[in-house]
């Protein structure tokens, strides 16, 4: 089907596109299928020659945006970048006409996992692949509050009728002023929000900065956010205690110290370039995007139970803050039959975490499945040890204190494990 706006060809623009005559696609049965394969032949053909054999008419035509910049260096391609574009899929090489009009694209199926959150049965997506679906995040905060709700036997959903969901969740929001300019500004909102939502399955441009945790270069993407009222927040802080660092970063958002590093290092002034070198060890010693700065203001700004976006790493997550400790909700789809695994700590910088139940209770021992994902995690260190004693600790106490006491008990904790148990010397030829 062919619908308006497509990008893809229709078959008789393809067929002009070859040089094929109209005439020629009229062709009986058996002269058309040999046409069509010799239509493919030639694509392979000119897939396989060089960029310089390649470049046709149209290619003459195709000019640099407006304010486009040069790739970036092998370098800084490495480097984690949550600006620009989050981990959007590129563009593929266009496919022959006739093979892109028959294999059209399969759409996105999702598992759904039930749960019984807060007593009420409960559908949470998952997803196979640790992906950038800020749809997910947001979808699975509208149904832990309710907001979306699906029929019990739901098993899989695509990312189509998610999209449906939320489009219906946010033309069901009513504008909580009623003066007509207001009104007609939260039109427009709900307006720019639905041209925004085909990216919610792929990518959004959500570009950082380093000033506070909820601080974000402002993109129509947040108008989606702001509209669902539904905080964002990341964790990527310079540490105040480092003023080098600090004069180096200033406000800048990710793509602007990306920019001001590369400029620097092409400059004759000896300040500008170690200025620049100081910001790009911040970006290479913070490549999990979590600073122990950024999760104690994390843990200070987040409400308590408040459910939230976590974006770290070109992916978003669902958030919740509960008696004082952060946790993610776990989306992986091996954990689609583990009931007792619903929520993820999140209390280091290096990804180290213990996982819970609907309840936040510490799980029991993983079953089969579940432990067959675990594996591939690393070992967790004594200092996760120390906190799930600590936080077992308080749940059997029925206490609340903060992450921040929480998180200097484990490392007291540590201190203690580590006065009491010092390694033994090794034997002399035996391998430490």
């Amino acid at each position: 089907s062919w619908r308006a706006g497509d990008e893809r060809s229709s078959p008789e623009e393809a067929t002009k596109a070859r040089g094929v005559r109209s005439e020629e696609a009229t062709l009986p049965g058996q002269q058309q299928e040999e046409l069509r394969c010799a239509l493919d032949l030639l694509s392979v053909g000119d897939a396989a020659r060089p960029e310089s054999e390649n470049v046709g008419e149209e290619s003459k035509g195709i000019q640099e945006s407006p304010g486009a910049k040069s790739g970036p260096t092998a370098g800084e391609a490495s480097r984690p970048g949550p600006g620009a574009r989050a981990a959007e899929p590129a563009a593929e090489p266009t496919k022959a006409p006739f093979a892109s009009r028959e294999r059209e694209p399969e759409p996105d199926f999702y598992c759904v996992k039930w749960i019984t959150w807060k007593g009420e049965r409960t559908p949470v997506i998952t997803q196979s692949e640790n992906g950038p679906c800020p749809l997910l995040a947001i979808m699975n905060i509208l149904f832990l509050q309710w907001k979306v709700k699906l029929p019990p036997q739901k098993e899989v959903i695509t990312s189509d009728e998610l999209m449906a969901h939320l489009g219906d969740c946010i033309l069901s929001i009513k504008p909580q002023e009623q003066s007509e300019g207001l009104q007609l500004n939260f039109q427009q909102n709900v307006n720019d929000t639905m041209m925004v939502l085909p990216k919610l399955s792929t990518g959004l441009d959500v570009n950082v900065r380093f000033t506070g945790v909820s601080d974000f270069e402002y993109t129509p993407e947040c108008i989606v956010f702001d509209l669902l009222n539904v905080p964002l927040y990341h964790g990527w802080l310079v540490d105040p205690q480092s003023p080098d660092v600090v004069q180096a970063v200033g406000k800048l958002s990710y793509n602007q110290l990306v920019e001001k590093i590369i400029t620097c290092k092409h400059s004759s002034d000896s300040n500008l370039v170690t200025e620049g070198l100081i910001a790009e060890q911040f970006l290479e010693s913070t490549a999990s995007q979590l600073t122990y700065h950024g999760l104690c203001e994390l843990t200070a700004a987040v409400k308590e139970e408040e459910l939230s976006v976590f974006f770290r790493n070109n992916h978003f997550s669902t958030m919740i803050k509960h008696k004082g400790h952060l946790y993610l909700l776990v989306t992986d789809q091996g954990f689609l039959q583990e009931e007792g695994v619903v929520w993820e700590s999140l209390h280091t910088v290096d990804g180290d975490s213990c996982f819970c139940d609907t309840q936040f209770r510490l799980s029991p021992v993983l079953g089969k499945s579940a432990a067959a994902v675990a594996s591939s995690r690393h070992t967790h260190s004594q200092v996760d040890q120390d906190y799930m004693v600590a936080l077992s600790l308080q749940q059997e106490q029925g206490q609340g204190p903060s992450a921040l006491s929480d998180l200097e008990l484990a490392r007291q904790l540590q201190q203690e494990e580590y006065q009491q148990q010092r390694p033994a010397p090794a034997w002399p030829g035996r391998a430490g």
